[in-house]
């Protein structure tokens, strides 16, 4: 009994991939932000463009 509650407190996978949830949940914010940012300048490129042609 005591072997298996040592063995339970000693593993170390579930804080693993509770790490690389964080890290993967910190690049999707990253991410997101980038994409909006660059979605509205490119936007306003476009129509810069198609103002251009006209």
């Amino acid at each position: 009994m005591i072997r298996t509650i040592q063995a339970f407190l000693s593993n170390q996978d579930g804080a693993t991939a509770i790490e690389y949830a964080l890290i993967a949940s910190l690049i999707a914010v990253f991410l997101i932000g980038a994409l909006a940012a660059l979605g509205t300048n490119l936007s306003s490129e476009f129509a810069e463009v198609g103002a251009a042609l006209k």
